[in-house]
């Protein structure tokens, strides 16, 4: 773990390291992945088999690239109970809190009394990228594709890599497809993303990209945006916990520690506060704990490049410290917690007093953990359902609203010099205006 503390006498000169550049950026990665991406554009399945089988994947035939029904219900078979009991506890969770989220239509009348509103429909073809590797997030699988199910989404399809003999962990299946998938590949990824975005032969395209990745996957997705929507930008996993001498060091540790495991080397974990006793407490659980943990070496790759004890003057600091980090996961171990969070405006999610681990947030709280990393909760938040909506404007006007418009509709026309534009809403006046002369000039005949 780096330390660093108010008192040190390179303080301000050392904090650009707490926000270093993100791995989301890299020009190395960038330039491979649009590689890949062109390869897949120009030829379709042939570069999926080519590129599977390149990055330590199987050597498969395009009609082997699907999961099917047989695979589904042999991984069904081997879920046991305590998998099963998992799985129903926080999809209960996710799909309560997701149908809570939905947004739904509605309108109102506007000063000219036309009728505006919006209308919130499903998108009806996403795709869902979980990853695989070293940990087969099926949590993940959960946490997205369920929300798409909540939403309506009529075709849900899922990426998934494979290993080396082309199977996906089993226990990952069972969870893919309790949540809700109507198709699913044994692909993995950047090139997941591009058969998704630009479809294939085997793969047809979706309208929208979900789910997080790799530094690949994830610059895929940037890359592709336009070809196809995307939900966010979800890096390598982040946690930040803001704490007084209140807190319970081991708590602590336990935290940052979970965090630091997920296995990509670029994982931050910060415990920033005012208890230079604390910090002291923190550091030597973590020295204590560490090697009880079977992914130590992956631990402790994290913990030195980005593994931060900060000790700031005052809570107030330690607060506007974290909003410039924008942490993924942000938990608050202090004296009146959610007056405190109420002043952190940064963080992808906020997990409030001792026990409220962001391993809930990961697994069964409810909210998807798929959230912004790498400074970017400053701008985005993170998946939500109604981002498996489409929003479409409504307006309605009558013959009077739009006559009490035309003013305005006028001025603007002539300052932009659009004159059609104006002529579009008079012609609609003036056809009303020459059928009522025409009444009135055929009551006066019949009178006489």
């Amino acid at each position: 773990m780096n330390v660093l503390r108010h008192t040190d006498s390179n303080y301000s000169d050392r904090l650009p390291q707490l926000m270093a550049a993100s791995s989301l950026f890299d020009p190395v990665v960038e330039q491979r992945t649009r590689d890949i991406v062109e390869a897949v554009r120009n030829r379709g399945d042939a570069a999926l088999i080519e590129l599977t089988e390149r990055f330590d994947g199987p050597r498969l035939f395009p009609d082997q690239l699907a999961v099917t029904t047989a695979e589904l219900l042999r991984a069904s078979v081997k879920a046991d109970e305590s998998l099963r009991g998992a799985v129903a506890t926080a999809s209960k969770n996710i799909e309560r809190f997701g149908r809570r989220s939905l947004r739904k239509n509605w309108s109102m009348r506007n000063v000219q009394g036309g009728r505006a509103g919006e209308k919130f429909d499903p998108i009806q073809r996403v795709g869902v990228y979980i990853p695989g590797g070293t940990a087969p997030l099926a949590s993940t699988a959960l946490m997205t594709i369920l929300l798409g199910k909540v939403a309506g989404c009529r075709e849900i399809v899922v990426c998934t890599p494979a290993d080396k003999m082309g199977a996906i962990n089993p226990s990952l299946l069972f969870a893919i497809n309790m949540a809700g998938a109507t198709e699913i590949y044994r692909l993995g990824g950047a090139q997941a993303i591009a058969a998704m975005a630009l479809g294939t032969s085997t793969v047809q395209r979706v309208q929208k990209i979900f789910g997080p990745g790799n530094a690949y996957v994830v610059a895929a997705k940037r890359l592709l945006y336009g070809h196809v929507a995307v939900d966010l930008l979800p890096g390598p996993s982040e946690v930040l916990v803001l704490a007084d001498d209140s807190a319970e060091p081991k708590f602590i540790a336990a935290d940052l520690l979970a965090q630091a495991e997920h296995g990509s080397g670029y994982e931050r974990v910060w415990l920033v506060t005012p208890s230079s006793k604390l910090l002291a407490s923190v550091e030597k659980e973590i020295t204590r704990q560490l090697p009880k943990l079977s992914r130590r070496a992956l631990i402790e790759r994290a913990l030195s490049q980005n593994g931060w004890l900060i000790q700031v003057e005052n809570i107030e600091l330690g607060i506007k410290l974290t909003n410039q980090l924008a942490p993924e996961h942000c938990e608050i171990m202090t004296r009146n917690a959610e007056s405190v969070a109420a002043n952190i405006v940064t963080a992808g999610a906020i997990f409030l007093g001792p026990y409220s681990p962001t391993v809930l947030g990961d697994y069964v709280a409810g909210p998807s953990h798929t959230l912004p990393t790498g400074g970017a909760g400053a701008s985005f938040s993170g998946l939500t359902v109604d981002q498996f909506q489409r929003r479409t404007s409504l307006v309605a006007y009558n013959h009077s609203a739009l006559q009490k418009s035309l003013r305005a509709i006028q001025k603007f026309a002539e300052v932009e010099g659009l004159d059609a534009h104006s002529r579009s809403a008079e012609l609609r006046m003036g056809g009303q205006k020459a059928k009522a002369i025409r009444k009135a000039k055929g009551t006066k005949q019949a009178n006489r």
